[in-house]
């Protein structure tokens, strides 16, 4: 093993070594389920985008298309507040003294190479791990707060369960290295406050994987990074790909390390069955059963009646091209939890394209990438439309206002606005004056906050939805309907369900009609397959409203 690194003096570390900006609340730490700024106790929510730096290059992915600080501030606009940036073990252990002119000089990769030294050619002549700062750095400038993710040992792409990178004892997987690595990364990273958490270690897998040996050594790991950097989270996944943390429900962990504590999940539309069921079942019982799933797999950590743990989703993602239905039907389903839950979390991810995948393949583009292959513009943006809310703190738990709803329509993002006392519409969720809404529950109306007099009526089928004064008639009560509860349904006067309905996502009215796919008996087991017709008006989720809870 190579010595360990230790930091070279260097110019450009004067140059770039910015001061975070005094608004960010660091450091941070945890309360009960939530992550919190350490001295105010205020909530900081985490919308977080992966950029990876632990491939075989072991530099930050895209930097031979545009200059760095172009790319940090594309993940500003878009409205994320922090990055999850990988790194390879190997890098700080064996590599540390290896430029970034000699690791794609010796990966033969000329072009990529010339891109860097004409976007960024003050990276050429720094060693990898002064690269990897130099990008902390700009982030830290930016105002972006930082997880520092060990996704692998051996630089290469993750994950394959047979890959070497995937559990302790693995071929590339030696635990001791491991552990220093970490070491090392804690302590060099301990005075950028912008570094508020480090995952130690990315997706658990392989058939060696038992919890036996994940007690053992992330209760060491966690032990050593705290030691090494008191200030920052630790991010822990569970074993299957950070899909599996039941063995916590009979054995805790034994330390929150000093409130540091954070628990990880992962998240995609393979998760736990093929992608493909999205389109092959009722939406309106797949969903829940794969957010029930997914809920006692990892997230009941967040929800324990008993000493509760933060939960960070830090990889959710689809491709990005908008062709595929079951990615967009995955997104309703995510969309509808995370927001009514306030979740953190993380998208897969930020890269337009790789300067190498799988050993072979150069400039790969990344299809699940937030950034078109150059890496200047946004792949999907109305994608990012409908991930706004996420990216806003809904909930504190430190707030004194009166509880309240937003009403989220997850196929589109937008939230329903009151205009006046008679128009009802669709409209951005980040609105300054988004219309908040009172709903004591099923059988009860849904009250305009502040002007409770006000309540939402079934007007008839496909008709506007708009308000009555008549808060008590079978129109103007509203029920959470379907296997999903994400059907708010009023009946009309015949006593049939009139559910609310989104007409389309390119236009904002609010309509109410008949419910969608519920089946005979109206609990979504026997509805419509979505996958029979590419009419909208067959996609349930065009009628999903959650009721988001906010305080803010």
């Amino acid at each position: 093993m190579a010595k360990p690194f230790k930091p070279l003096p260097f110019l450009f570390f004067i140059i770039f070594s910015f001061l975070v900006p005094t608004s960010l609340p660091l450091p941070l730490s945890t309360n009960s389920r939530w992550i919190v700024d350490s001295a105010t106790r205020e909530r900081v929510k985490l919308a977080c985008v992966n950029w990876p730096s632990h491939l075989e290059t072991m530099l930050a992915e895209g930097l031979h298309m545009q200059p760095l600080p172009r790319i940090v501030s594309s993940v500003v606009r878009n409205g994320f507040n922090c990055v999850r940036f990988t790194f390879a073990t190997h890098m700080f252990t064996r590599f540390a003294n290896r430029t970034v002119a000699q690791s794609f000089d010796g990966l033969k990769l000329t072009e990529a190479k010339a891109g860097i030294a004409h976007y960024n050619p003050s990276l050429l002549g720094l060693t990898l791990v002064q690269a990897h700062q130099a990008v902390v750095d700009e982030m830290g400038a930016q105002g972006l707060m930082v997880d520092l993710d060990n996704h692998v040992s051996r630089p290469s792409w993750c994950c394959a369960a047979h890959d070497g990178n995937g559990f302790f004892g693995d071929k590339f997987f030696d635990p001791r290295e491991w552990l220093e690595g970490l070491r090392i990364v804690a302590k060099l990273y301990r005075d950028k406050p912008q570094v508020v958490a480090m995952g130690l270690r990315n997706e658990l897998r392989g058939p060696r994987q038992n919890a036996h040996d994940w007690y053992f050594y992330m209760k060491k790991a966690a032990t050593e990074v705290h030691k090494s950097n008191p200030n920052v989270l630790l991010f822990i996944g569970g074993l299957k790909y950070a899909n599996d943390l039941t063995f916590l429900k009979q054995k805790p962990l034994g330390s929150t390390f000093g409130n540091k504590l954070v628990y990880e999940a992962h998240w995609y539309p393979w998760s736990w069955e093929k992608q493909t069921v999205w389109t092959e079942k009722p939406l309106n019982h797949l969903c829940p059963w794969k957010l029930n799933y997914f809920i006692n797999q990892t997230a009941f950590m967040n929800t324990l009646d008993r000493n509760p743990v933060p939960i960070f989703v830090g990889e959710v993602g689809t491709d990005q091209r908008g062709l595929n239905r079951s990615g967009d039907y995955f997104w309703s389903c995510f969309l509808s939890w995370a927001a009514g839950m306030d979740m953190d979390w993380g998208i897969w991810g930020l890269q337009g394209n790789y300067y190498l995948r799988d050993k072979n393949k150069t400039n790969a583009e990344e299809t699940f990438g937030v950034l078109d292959y150059y890496w200047g513009r946004v792949k999907n943006p109305y994608l990012q439309n409908r991930l706004g809310l996420i990216k806003s703190k809904v909930q504190e738990p430190t707030s004194t206002h009166r509880t309240s709803y937003l009403m989220f329509h997850p196929q589109t993002g937008s939230c329903m606005q009151a205009a006046g006392d008679r128009e009802i519409y669709a409209r951005d969720c980040k609105a300054s004056n988004i219309s908040r809404w009172i709903h004591d529950g099923d059988g009860s109306p849904i009250r305009l906050h502040n002007r409770s007099h006000l309540c939402l009526e079934a007007a008839g089928d496909l008709q506007r939805v708009k308000f009555t004064t008549n808060c008590n008639s079978p129109r103007s009560t509203w029920t959470r309907i379907s296997n999903s509860k994400l059907l708010l349904a009023a009946k009309d006067q015949n006593g049939g369900y009139l559910c609310l309905y989104k007409e389309s996502r390119y236009t904002n009215s609010i309509f109410t009609r008949r419910c969608m796919c519920l089946g005979d008996r109206g609990d979504g087991e026997d509805g419509c397959l979505e996958f029979d017709s590419d009419d909208p008006e067959k996609d349930p989720t065009s009628q999903w409203f959650q009721l988001v809870q906010t305080n803010v």
